[in-house]
């Protein structure tokens, strides 16, 4: 069984295939001014892409990890989770506080998914 690694760099792949699952490393937002709504919003799109970069989508994840800089955020991040993940496609999910790499990022996620 082969591993595939796409939009590989010297330290990681953004995505690895191996045995029809789908790996993503973790996602942040594309403008890190933005609030935690607009940061979760873009953050899932991204997602969303290398998904279906992948051959999946968000109703095949199988597990998310969301890092989270403050828990105050919790409820505001799950407003836009909540409306981007399909009824009957919740995948498991852990959400954990974090320091981020970069003192302006609020929300980072790590996706498990199978390909469809």
């Amino acid at each position: 069984m082969s591993i595939e690694r796409i939009e590989k760099t010297p330290r990681m792949s953004r995505i690895v295939k191996h045995n029809g699952t789908v790996y993503l490393c973790g996602q942040v937002c594309k403008d890190s001014t933005q609030d935690i709504t607009e940061q979760t919003a873009s953050m899932l799109d991204k997602v969303t892409d290398l998904l279906a970069q992948a051959g999946s989508d968000n109703q095949h994840i199988l597990a998310a990890t969301i890092y989270i800089k403050d828990m105050k955020d919790f409820a505001q991040m799950n407003a836009v989770w909540d409306n981007w993940v399909e009824p009957g496609f919740q995948p498991a999910r852990a959400c954990v506080q974090a320091s981020m790499a970069r003192a302006e990022l609020l929300v980072e996620i790590s996706v498990v998914a199978a390909v469809k």
